[in-house]
């Protein structure tokens, strides 16, 4: 009676897809699974979440509802009789105002994405429609919506039943004609952590690409007081309008967090706040793609090996056990992207900066070499992490760091010398236990933070090669003078 397995098809609409569904029948009637979430991931549709259940009952043959697009997805289907579909892209884009159009009965359903309008045309009576959305109509998300007239002479729809023999509601019959309808921007994104070196590069990336977003700061949410935050965004209501929820915040003083107050303080604000924010997205049911760190491994790994993304964790500092246990938390999401990165270099004080006054001023450092990485230039984790949530990348866990050969922190500091046109053999390469001596206080650093990159290449994003891109920095910055990190 139908396909004998589910079967996904793709369509002219970008995320627009027509789905085959087993229908199985006797001398009694027939039956489906018309959702089955495993089966329909495993086949190619999203993991869309769906909160709420309508059907629509038509009388008549020739009842007409439509063109709709809403701020949210739905999974359409046909439980009894036959409908004529007709779906018009209303999102900004390339594809804004094509048409895809076909009959639908019980055997065939449609995944419908956001801003995709949505129209169909009853071909039998007493036919009923079915469909699954992932969030709840809301009036203050009103501007967020868009129509289509059933009648439009661009989009020109051949209605099986001509509008004008059919039946429609005054309110679609006065709907605007497409060079009316202003394009559905994409769901905004939601920066966490506003102020700090990433959520500053992040916000210019999503600037400089024309992508709706909103940034917060510590004055709106912060992360380490949950009881502080407004009751829309620590219940999740406030969340659901947004396509994702980046956190780019955390408590980073590494040394600091092993003193009693900084424990306190790292912890409130990388594990309990992290599970807060998770908790509010949870109940969203927005994506959250969550920045944590290499100091979640002990560093024991031989140096010529790369920790994979499933490597199992052994954080030696506090901050690290901070860092862990927020990942733990991020990771009962089902939505949720973990990105683990390293000896992240941004616009602010850093070590490259540091290094490149030092062999201005002509002083001589002495700078560790047991510790080996690669650099992390802040550019590259914006545009790596912005990737995940563009491309609806598999939900789970990655590494991104810079690419290329790892180096040692002398090492670093000797090609920041020679790009800067001093001499790299000022610095003095010394072991961490040489460096630190008898001081107290200083947290243990991974003796290997090299994180393995394959999982985030599999995605379709290649990061620069880390060496490369600190001459870039120190050229742009001005090389022989003072790099600003």
């Amino acid at each position: 009676m139908s396909a004998p397995e589910l079967h996904v098809r793709g369509t002219a609409i970008p995320g627009l897809l027509l789905v085959d569904v087993p229908v199985h029948g006797d001398n009694r009637g027939w039956f489906k699974e018309n959702w089955q979430r495993a089966k329909a991931v495993a086949a190619g549709l999203p993991d869309f979440g769906p909160v709420q259940n309508n059907v629509s009952y038509n009388g008549d043959r020739g009842t007409t509802r439509g063109i709709h697009a809403e701020p949210w997805d739905k999974y359409v289907s046909v439980a009894t009789g036959r409908i004529f579909g007709a779906w018009v892209d209303l999102r900004a884009g390339e594809t804004f105002g094509a048409v895809v159009t076909g009959e639908i009965g019980p055997d065939t359903a449609v995944f419908v994405p956001r801003g995709v309008g949505n129209a169909f045309q009853t071909l039998e009576d007493a036919t009923a429609y079915t469909y699954l959305v992932n969030d709840h109509w809301s009036a203050e998300a009103l501007d967020e919506y868009s129509f289509l007239n059933l009648a439009d002479e661009t989009v020109a729809i051949d209605w099986p039943v001509p509008l004008q023999q059919a039946q429609l509601s005054d309110k679609d019959r006065r709907h605007p004609r497409l060079a009316e309808v202003a394009p559905l921007a994409p769901a905004p994104v939601l920066v966490v952590g506003r102020t700090g070196q990433l959520g500053r590069a992040l916000v210019a990336l999503l600037e400089e690409r024309g992508l709706p977003h909103r940034a917060v700061g510590r004055d709106e949410l912060d992360l380490a007081e949950p009881a502080s935050w407004p009751e829309a965004l620590r219940t999740g209501k406030g969340l659901r309008r947004y396509r994702a929820v980046v956190n780019a915040a955390a408590h980073t003083a590494v040394d600091e967090a092993e003193t009693p107050e900084g424990r306190t303080a790292a912890w409130a604000a990388n594990a309990t706040g992290v599970a807060a924010l998770a908790a509010a997205c949870a109940a969203a049911r927005v994506p959250l793609l969550h920045v944590s760190t290499d100091y979640v491994f002990d560093g024991t790994l031989p140096l010529d090996h790369q920790y994979p993304v499933d490597a199992p964790v052994g954080p030696l500092s506090v901050y690290g056990q901070s860092k862990a246990a927020g990942e733990a938390a991020v990771r009962a999401l089902p939505r949720h992207w973990v990105v683990r990165t390293s000896w992240v270099i941004g616009d602010g004080g850093n070590f490259v900066s540091v290094m490149a006054e030092l062999a201005a001023r002509g002083v001589d450092p002495r700078v560790v070499d047991d510790q080996v990485g690669r650099l992390t230039f802040v550019e590259d984790l914006a545009a790596g992490a912005l990737h995940l949530v563009e491309q609806a990348a598999p939900y789970g866990t990655y590494h991104l760091t810079g690419a290329g050969e790892p180096l040692s922190w002398a090492e670093v500091a000797r090609r920041v010398f020679e790009l800067a046109g001093a001499d790299p053999d000022r610095v003095s390469p010394v072991s961490t236990a040489e460096y630190t001596g008898d001081r107290t206080g200083v947290a243990p650093r991974p003796r290997n933070s090299v994180l393995d990159l394959s999982a985030l290449r599999a995605t379709g994003f290649e990061p620069h090669d880390h060496v490369e891109l600190l001459g870039t920095r120190l050229h742009a910055d001005g090389a022989g003078g003072t790099a600003r990190g």
